[in-house]
């Protein structure tokens, strides 16, 4: 029996623990929240579609029936490798036989890190809240104000990068704009809302094909939101962004520009690449070790020369597999191989893509396809049927979730 230690109850770590739960190992799985979150479809609760309950599940109910698994809230400051040992800022230290970690990643502003207290990154519930709540708190600013300069400042929403995250959420807003709350408000038109999405490189969704990318953003235009590509951002200030081209003043600057890996891989001094993550080898394990390794968001596991994208797919079949080699590690396992089921996004209500091998979907199709395959990826029964409630609900009715203003 070995003492096996988890750092991150995501996507990896969960399916990981999931792998493992039955073989004789004792395992300690350590995060910084008590809860599993549904990532993909946090943007979601940003915009009062669904609740944090809906998409977040207890971690400790997840593995209440393993008598095998312990399950730590904690912030893990430190790995000393030589002594095997994880240090809490709790200052409690823990020994492993082997070691993983699953840390994910977070919001990462390009070197420009004094933006990040005036745009908004969207990786935890706490900041799907804080953006639920500017998104609600500006329209409601917007009712009491006389000044039409001042309104529109209220009423302009800045999406800074157009990727998935990007995308998905300029889509929702407008839908909160130009459909949800039309009747609601007397002093204003809440279609006077302008949605801006922002991104760098010439198109949307780059990581899609040049025909599927061409058509989120028809998709996106069909909205209401204005879209601008190929224009960078070059200062973010209070209430401020300035492009290339422009400057807009807004009071809901939202970034979705880029991730960067959790400093604390830092403690394991090995090679790192420009966003931080481990540059792991072949069984996921970390250059020199066979008792160390790095899964998820936080490792770079080059393919032909490419970086597996930070995705749930690659986190999961990851998180998986070492399950299956830590059962028997002393055996010769075969490495890694990814296994690429395509990659979806959606835009906003019936409008999706999917790019499924050679296979290209749009519209409602790959909305129908992306909506499923979110539902199966959901953990636990509950969360699955409360999250196909409030979207029966909000497709046939056209309404959101409680739009609740309380922090």
């Amino acid at each position: 029996m070995a003492n096996v230690i988890v750092i991150g109850g995501g996507f990896a770590g969960l399916n990981l623990v999931k792998a493992l739960c039955r073989s004789n190992h004792a395992i300690t799985l350590i995060d910084r929240t008590n809860h599993h979150l549904f990532q993909p479809l946090l943007y979601q609760v940003a915009t009062a579609v669904l609740s944090p309950a809906d998409i977040a599940v207890p971690i400790r109910e997840v593995f209440r029936n393993y008598k095998n698994v312990r399950v730590l809230m904690g912030d893990v400051i430190a790995i000393d490798k030589q002594a095997k040992s994880v240090t809490l800022s709790s200052e409690k230290i823990y020994h492993y036989d082997y070691l993983i970690i699953a840390t994910g990643s977070r919001h990462s502003y390009f070197g420009k890190n004094e933006w990040e207290p005036y745009a908004q990154g969207l990786k935890t519930v706490n900041d799907a809240l804080q953006i639920r709540q500017r998104i609600l708190m500006a329209f409601e600013k917007a009712e009491r104000e006389d000044d039409i300069q001042k309104r529109q400042r209220h009423l302009n929403f800045v999406i800074v990068g157009g990727g998935p995250t990007g995308v998905e959420m300029a889509g929702s807003i407008a839908d909160i704009a130009y459909h949800n709350l039309v009747k609601d408000f007397r002093q204003f038109s809440t279609k006077d809302a302008r949605i801006y999405l922002i991104e760098a490189c010439d198109r949307v969704l780059p990581m899609f094909s040049q025909k599927l990318s061409e058509d989120a953003r028809r998709y996106l235009s069909d909205f209401g939101v204005i879209v601008r590509t190929h224009e960078r951002v070059t200062a973010i200030t209070d209430g401020v962004v300035e492009t290339e081209n422009d400057r807009i003043e807004s009071d809901n600057i939202i970034w979705a520009a880029g991730n960067e890996a959790s400093p604390l891989l830092q403690c394991l001094d090995v090679p790192l690449d420009r966003q931080g993550r481990v540059q792991v080898e072949s069984h996921c394990n970390i250059p020199g070790s066979s008792s160390v390794f790095v899964i998820g968001d936080a490792a770079h596991f080059s393919v032909n020369g490419n970086p597996l994208p930070g995705i749930a797919p690659v986190a999961i079949q990851q998180g998986k597999y070492l399950g299956r080699y830590l059962k028997n590690p002393h055996k010769k396992n075969p490495p890694f191989v990814y296994f690429d089921k395509g990659m979806m996004a959606t835009i906003g209500k019936s409008k999706a893509i999917a790019q499924i091998g050679p296979i290209q979907l749009n519209g409602l199709l790959a909305w129908l396809a992306w909506s499923i395959i979110h539902l199966m990826y959901l953990v636990g029964y509950r969360t699955k049927l409360l999250v196909l409630i409030e979207w029966i609900v909000s497709y046939i009715f056209n309404k959101k979730g409680p739009r609740l203003i309380y922090r």
